[in-house]
């Protein structure tokens, strides 16, 4: 019995990957927002059709903290984030999306914030401060309503931070900060031509990439 043998370039062919890895873990760490407290946060990541997560949590809600002595200015959650992906294109890079909720007057869940940012795109431990936001009613009228009532103004789904699409005719207000740390390991990329080490940020080469990862 004769049996065929692979060619090189065949067998070359089948050990090189087709996709890329990129695992995330760290923490929500603590937030700044003067004039609140009792806060908690909830997270969701966001990324483009190319990217699907093969292991962690997509989305997350922390437990409630309060200011302390200790730290008067500061709210501590310290909430764990732990994701991993798979994807054959850097375009729409993962986003995580923040959104910070806390008691009014009248005891209601309001939102006192959402924001944004990129998971890092260079392996190894990242800290990111995120600015926070909140919408705004767009009359006098509206605002004392929606203090009279509880109603807050507030996105249906907290995913719209990250699009873009449709937020320039939404009035917004700066309003506190939120710290997170990440821990970032991809795998295969360089196999696929992407080199994302951060002597090589500024490279030519990977202007495209960056592009289409600042689009999402």
């Amino acid at each position: 019995m004769v049996t065929g043998q692979a060619a090189p370039g065949a067998m070359a062919a089948a050990g090189s990957p087709s996709v890329f890895l990129l695992a995330v873990n760290g923490q929500i760490e603590s937030g700044q927002f003067p004039g609140f407290d009792d806060l908690y946060c909830k997270f969701c990541f966001v990324y483009g059709q190319d990217w699907v997560p093969t292991a962690g949590l997509e989305e997350g809600i922390s437990q409630i903290t309060s200011k302390s002595d200790v730290s008067p200015t500061t709210l501590v959650w310290n909430f764990p984030i732990d994701i991993t992906f798979k994807s054959t294109n850097p375009s729409g890079w993962p986003q995580i999306v923040v959104s910070v909720y806390g008691p009014d007057f009248f005891g209601n869940d309001v939102v006192r914030g959402y924001g944004a940012v990129h998971v890092p795109f260079t392996p190894g431990r990242h800290t990111r401060t995120i600015a926070m936001f909140v919408p705004e009613s767009t009359s006098r009228l509206q605002k004392f309503t929606s203090w009279f009532t509880g109603r807050r103004p507030e996105f249906t789904d907290p995913r719209v931070v990250a699009q873009g699409e449709g937020r320039e005719v939404t009035r917004v207000r700066s309003q506190g900060f939120v710290t997170i740390s990440f821990n970032v390991v991809t795998k295969d990329m360089k196999k696929l031509g992407y080199d994302v080490s951060p002597g090589d940020m500024q490279n030519p080469s990977l202007v495209p990439v960056m592009e289409g990862i600042h689009k999402y």
